[in-house]
């Protein structure tokens, strides 16, 4: 093998090398197969203290917070709703719209009614519900 071959054979070998995990990773699961944390199983239920500064935000109607994968807000004076943050068309995380009282994905306008059912895509399911159940000034979300 001359030595300008094996410089050749050497760099081609060497960027394959290199752009492996790259192109692998990209192979790995898609945002479309992402599934959040689950408050449904034994022991991950959620629960929010209505008077830390974190979720100050739930004190007006209209107002929303994300904690962990969840995203609760409140619907009235007393009520709250607890969805998925979670888009499920690819994985962006959604906003609560007030004024329009739906749910908005910045990623690829999907939106979702406050029940989480889709009212326009690309999503191709609805986002998950969560219970929501207030007790004094805590909120337990399962």
């Amino acid at each position: 093998m001359e030595r300008k071959e094996f410089i050749k054979k050497f760099a081609y070998g060497g960027s394959i090398l290199l752009t492996a995990p790259v192109i692998l990773s990209a192979c790995s699961s898609s945002d479309d197969d992402y599934v959040p944390n689950d408050p449904n199983e034994p022991g991950n239920d959620l629960t929010i203290d209505l008077t830390s500064s974190t979720y100050s935000d739930l004190g007006t109607i209209g107002g929303y917070v994300y904690a962990g994968n969840i995203m609760i807000f409140r619907t009235g004076e007393s009520t709250y709703l607890a969805l998925s943050k979670i888009c499920t068309h690819q994985g962006c995380t959604v906003a609560y719209n007030h004024d329009a009282t739906e749910v908005q994905c910045p990623c690829h306008n999907s939106r979702y009614t406050t029940a989480g059912a889709v009212i326009d895509g690309p999503a191709p399911a609805s986002l998950k519900k969560y219970s929501v159940v207030k007790n004094g000034d805590i909120l337990t979300i399962s």
